[in-house]
């Protein structure tokens, strides 16, 4: 007797790719008796069958192995390879004792025997087939996702490295988000480290595109900055030794690297930024979030050589923040409009932010962004900030320019030749 099938379970989608008349008419006849819901196509060669599945999609496909234009289990194969997801059940003959076994090796679900199938059976394999390539898609989506937490995981290692910082006045604060959901990380990097001087230095950069490739030589540039920084450079001929290594590890001409490099020194009350094709940083104060203005240099690796990047030394206030970010903050949209966030927009969040707490300050920063964005823009998004209190004001003999002076430029490699 026939099981009748559960009163919501889904219509099947079978395609029978089948040549011989005999069997292809029992086979109908037995699907019919099974009570499944179901529609079903034929296809009597295994072009018909590619023509079928590229134009449709099949919950299943009941294949004989002997077909006019090819044979064998390379019929389960050339199946797979139009459409993945379909469930395969191979219908093979009674003379054919390992071909059942051998189809399961080749990626088929199931398989019958000619001959030896009733409404029951057939209806127990559809159904079960199914279930269980439904099950091996889940189970693939769920490896993959695992191994792109452990990818994420080394890249952020990599990207976003643990502050070596010994000073009580200052802290740090960061955030990070991928462009895209489930996303792996991009080339948008930053650090932070102390030197025995007391010198807090910083770097925000990012690299242009996406990807591993972007991801990879942000890695590289950040540990590259790490290991520069802590072995005493500075200034220009840190950003020089940056470019060649930036140049020399990039995957391709057309990247560049966007950054930002910071040096606070506490002991003399001043900051030290250089802007290497990045956008200026923001600075809080009691008198509420502004611009910092500063001078620009090109960013790395647009013209190798040509080594313009100016310094801006300016007097901190005795406490306050400086906010570095990427430009995934202010290139998203504003709301339902084509206009863009930019800086003004990223101001006027900070200043209705009411939280004392800089963690959640920066939270509500990108929450609202990305609620203005809606998705619509898919740039990487980070955000370095530095906090201080009680430095010292500069004075005594320290003299400490009110507005932008520039480093000497170094002479190129292309000027000495």
């Amino acid at each position: 007797m026939t099981q009748p099938a559960p009163r919501d379970e889904m219509s099947y989608g079978i395609l029978l790719v089948e040549d011989d008349e005999g069997d292809a008419l029992l086979v109908e006849e037995l699907l019919y008796d099974t009570g499944l819901p179901h529609s079903l196509l034929r296809s009597r060669t295994m072009a018909e069958a590619r023509r079928e599945l590229g134009e449709r999609s099949f919950d299943c496909v009941l294949l004989d192995l002997h077909l006019p234009d090819m044979s064998g289990m390379g019929s389960v194969e050339a199946i797979r390879q139009v459409d993945p997801h379909a469930a395969v059940i191979v219908l093979t003959g009674m003379a054919e004792s390992r071909a059942g076994v051998d189809a399961l090796a080749a990626g088929a679900q199931d398989y019958l025997v000619k001959g030896k199938v009733d409404h029951e059976l057939l209806q127990r394999a559809v159904r079960y087939a199914v279930q269980r390539k439904q099950s091996e898609r889940a189970s693939a989506a769920l490896q993959v996702g695992r191994v792109r937490a452990e990818e994420n995981a080394r890249l952020e290692r990599g990207l976003l490295p643990e502050p070596i910082l010994a000073s009580p006045s200052v802290t740090v604060t960061s955030r990070y988000f991928p462009g895209r959901e489930q996303a792996l990380l991009g080339g948008d990097f930053l650090d932070v480290v102390q030197t025995e001087d007391g010198q807090v230095h910083a770097i925000v950069g990012d690299v242009s595109g996406h990807g591993p490739d972007a991801a990879a030589l942000g890695v590289c540039l950040r540990i590259a900055w790490r290991a520069l920084t802590l072995g005493g450079h500075r200034g220009a001929q840190l950003l020089d030794l940056l470019e060649r290594m930036h140049t020399a590890e990039r995957t391709g001409s057309d990247l560049f690297t966007t950054c930002t490099l910071i040096t606070l020194e506490p002991a003399r009350g001043v900051l030290t930024l250089h802007l290497v094709g990045h956008h200026e940083p923001l600075i809080v104060t009691s008198g509420g979030p502004r611009v910092l203005e500063s001078a620009h240099g090109i960013a790395l690796g647009i013209i190798p050589g040509l080594g313009n990047w100016p310094a801006t030394t300016v007097p901190l206030p005795p406490s306050g923040s400086l906010i570095v970010y990427t430009d995934g903050l202010i290139e998203g949209y504003a709301g339902g409009d084509d206009s863009r966030l930019g800086v003004e927009g990223v101001l006027a969040i900070l200043s209705d932010t009411h939280s004392h707490d800089t963690g959640e300050q920066l939270d509500h920063l990108i929450a609202e962004a990305r609620s203005l964005n809606a998705d619509r823009h898919t740039d990487d998004l980070a955000i370095l900030r530095l906090d201080w209190s009680d430095v010292r004001r500069p004075g005594n003999g320290t003299r400490v320019p009110d507005q932008k002076s520039t480093e000497p430029r170094p002479r190129s490699k292309t000027a000495d030749r």
